[in-house]
């Protein structure tokens, strides 16, 4: 049921245990592990130094008001993932790949510059992000603090030359990091329960700022760079031979974007609830995209613990963030032009940029911010793509949408590009 290729060590020992599950050997919440990884690195994006930034803001500013859409961001960003892992593999093949495959040769070269551009975009809100944690853990300059980001970021990316298990391992572990820190900062916060309940149940709001907020949290929901690889991550992964096989990994599968996006969620609404009860409470409205202002703010109210974890969660976020950010580069040089470079020689390019703006001195706040605007732009050159092919039955074989999905595809696909398309026009007459 699953293809033979070349493994290694740890790696084959997964494969093993995906056969054994694929032909009902494997019984109970074993049969699951081998499949799980995959999602887990994707969900990395959602909750990246961006995240940090829009979710402090929206619970300073208005408390518990706009929970619901952290939720609803997170059930599309379900779909959307699940659409991405599964062409990988219906297909054996990433979205670059088949865009390559499938368009003409100048579309898909101009798909693929406007996707570099994407990738360094995303390297600097993560890799700015990783500075600031180092920042104010310890309290070294930024520049330095960049650099050891750089060293840091080195070291996770070697871990995936030694096979796909040890990085989804490591990965696995920052995310884990960051929720042990937002439920220590939850449990410290003391939230309302009724506010938390109303938040997220009651849809609302709360004037024009609100809305701007909202639509900034919806627009973080899909990122460009992380559906190109999430189908890369499983078009390799564990193959399947038989369309019966590769139904079988996808439900597999299905259950790993479920555990991986919900963890994901419950970090951003963790984060939107801590800053409700800590700063809106105290009608500190204006705690708003400023990290350090956040970090102060946990100091004081919270204690010094609060403030290190804070710090700690955001440099796990933009050290983890920013190696997935790497890997999606690659793929989509591969996938596009079918070309190669050395993961490293990639690291050290798409660094520079970050290290530039930090050495020059622009405000790492309103880097974050000119990230995201340009991540909007890139959201419907890989959205529309996957809608596309998802639903073209000749591709994708029996793993074909559905009508239904392809319908609630559709949706969300054309909510998420039309807000970050105001997100844009909103930032850029800011």
């Amino acid at each position: 049921m699953v293809g033979a290729r070349e493994a290694l060590p740890g790696e084959a020992a997964v494969l093993r245990a995906a056969e054994r599950s694929l032909s009902g050997k494997r019984r109970g919440i074993g049969r699951i592990t081998p499949f799980l990884g995959p999602a887990f690195i994707a969900s990395v994006a959602y909750v990246d130094p961006g995240n940090f930034a829009t979710n402090m803001a929206a619970g300073a500013q208005f408390g518990y008001l706009l929970l619901w859409v952290v939720l609803a961001a997170n059930l599309m960003a379900m779909l959307i993932q699940t659409m991405s892992a599964k062409l990988g593999i219906a297909t054996g093949m990433n979205l670059p790949e088949v865009c390559r495959e499938r368009f003409p040769r100048t579309v898909t070269f101009l798909l693929w510059i406007q996707a570099e551009v994407i990738a360094m975009a995303t390297d600097i809100a993560e890799f700015v992000g990783a500075a600031i944690g180092i920042n104010l853990i310890t309290g070294m300059p930024l520049f330095p603090a960049a650099c050891l980001t750089g060293v840091a970021a080195f070291a996770i990316l070697a871990a995936q030359a030694r096979g796909f298990r040890r990085l989804e391992v490591l990965i696995a572990v920052f995310v884990g990091v960051i929720v042990i820190a937002f439920g220590f900062q939850v449990l410290k916060a003391d939230p309302s329960g009724s506010g938390i309940a109303h938040g997220l149940l009651v849809p609302g709001f709360d004037g024009s700022e609100s809305v701007l907020l909202a639509v900034g949290i919806l627009g973080a929901t899909c990122m460009p760079h992380v559906i190109y690889l999430h189908s890369a991550l499983t078009q390799h992964r564990i193959v399947g031979t038989t369309p019966e096989a590769r139904r079988r990994i996808f439900r597999f599968e299905l259950v790993d974007v479920v555990i991986a996006m919900t963890i994901a969620g419950l970090i951003n609404m963790s984060m939107l609830i801590t800053a409700a009860a800590v700063f809106h409470t105290r009608g500190l409205y204006d705690v708003g995209d400023d990290l350090n202002a956040v970090y102060d703010g946990l100091d004081t109210y919270l204690g010094p613990a609060s403030a290190v974890m804070f710090g700690v969660a955001l440099l796990a976020s933009g050290l983890s963030s920013s190696s997935v950010g790497t890997m999606a580069g690659q793929v989509v040089m591969q996938g596009f032009i079918a070309r190669r470079i050395p993961l490293l020689l990639r690291r050290a390019i798409t660094m520079a940029p970050a290290l530039l703006i930090i050495a020059i001195g622009v405000d790492p706040s309103r880097a974050l911010v000119i990230s995201q605007v340009v991540l909007s732009f890139g959201i419907p050159f890989a959205l529309i793509p996957l809608v596309l092919f998802c639903r073209d039955r000749e591709l994708m074989g029996t793993l074909v949408n559905r009508r239904v999905t392809t319908i609630a595809a559709v949706v969300v696909a054309t909510i998420i590009i039309c807000l970050n398309g105001f997100l844009l026009q909103q930032t850029l007459i800011a």
